[in-house]
């Protein structure tokens, strides 16, 4: 049985305690560290069995019966507590990104590399049911050589501005998922970006430098194409589908929704909406990308999402966000 430590105790540390307290095989958390640690949190620590509370997350690192840390803190503090968690000797994973500055990304592979860790990135939409059905697909080729890929992903609600101003932007904060799955579905790194974008939601988000819509192109280094179209907001919920257009033919995925039912009468047709937010929508796929984990670590095999992988959408990011201010094609090359 592995021990585990959470460091960060918000929405998406809580997600993964439920996951590995209730779905993960073959591992327990044993501590969780929050630096602004209160009632509610102590409670929710207790409720799933968690022997260890601390607010300076080091307490983890001293403990010598934790195999492997799971950073869920904000997201300046990733690269830091990562090279200080590899370099305690214990496997690492790391929500996303690792970080927005490349040069720190960096130093966390550097330390990876040398500590012989394991290193996990927290891209859960790699292990939901529909993208995975796809990417089986396209490995088995049944749709052939992928020629076009596309995917929508539209949230249901805009972030406040508060949020806005220090999520990093629409491209490292949404779209960088996006940018993960492009990677993923394609089985080709991405050479090229174009990306074009407004404020069509709320003005606020454009006053306060970072756009709520965005339609971004990539090209492939297989000679594939890609499209992104991003909102911050759909009125009808959570949309997220995907679909991959090759030589033999194409595969797609709709949304989730909470029922198939369709009811049809002389009025009109209707179905269900979409579920509503990521927590409905992607909850099973916490749970395995962190079984998973748990693998890698106890049959000594490769992490399913490496250090390298949350380097690359970065990257993507980096180039999107240079290519919508200058108004052209940038190259991935160009942020390299």
């Amino acid at each position: 049985m592995l021990n585990l430590g959470v460091i960060g105790l918000g929405r998406i540390g809580k997600v993964h305690i439920e996951s590995i307290t209730t779905r993960v095989r073959g591992a327990k958390v044993k501590a969780v560290a929050e630096p602004f640690l209160n009632d509610e949190g102590r409670e929710f620590a207790k409720k799933h069995g968690i022997e260890n509370v601390y607010t300076d997350y080091k307490e983890i690192l001293k403990d010598k019966e934790i195999d492997a840390v799971v950073i869920c803190s904000s997201t300046n503090t990733h690269a830091n507590i990562s090279k200080e968690v590899a370099l305690a000797g214990k496997h690492v994973f790391c929500e996303k990104p690792i970080d927005h500055d490349l040069e720190k990304i960096k130093e966390v592979i550097k330390t990876v590399e040398e500590t012989k860790v394991k290193y996990q990135v927290g891209f859960n939409r790699r292990f939901d049911h529909n993208f995975r059905a796809i990417k089986d697909a396209v490995l088995a080729g049944k749709v052939g050589e992928p020629q076009i890929i596309k995917v929508t992903s539209r949230d249901p609600e805009a972030p406040p501005v508060e949020y806005v101003k220090v999520s990093g932007g629409l491209f490292l904060d949404m779209t960088i998922h996006d940018f993960d799955m492009m990677r993923f579905l394609s089985g080709s790194e991405v050479e090229e970006v174009y990306a074009v974008g407004g404020a069509l939601i709320n003005k606020e988000i454009g006053e306060a430098g970072d756009i709520d819509t965005a339609i971004i192109t990539l090209n492939f280094a297989s000679g594939a194409m890609g499209v992104i179209d991003n909102s911050r907001e759909a009125a009808y919920g959570y949309d997220q589908r995907a679909e991959v257009f090759g030589s033999k033919g194409a595969i797609e995925t709709k949304n989730d929704s909470n029922s198939t039912a369709v009811i049809s009468t002389k009025d009109g047709v209707t179905g269900e909406k979409p579920l509503y937010f990521f927590l409905e929508r992607y909850m099973a796929s916490f749970s395995q990308e962190m079984q998973e984990f748990v693998d890698a670590i106890i049959n000594d095999t490769e992490t399913p999402v490496t250090v390298i992988d949350g380097l690359k959408p970065v990257l993507i990011g980096i180039a999107a966000k240079k290519s919508l201010v200058e108004k052209r094609p940038v190259k991935i090359s160009e942020i390299m």
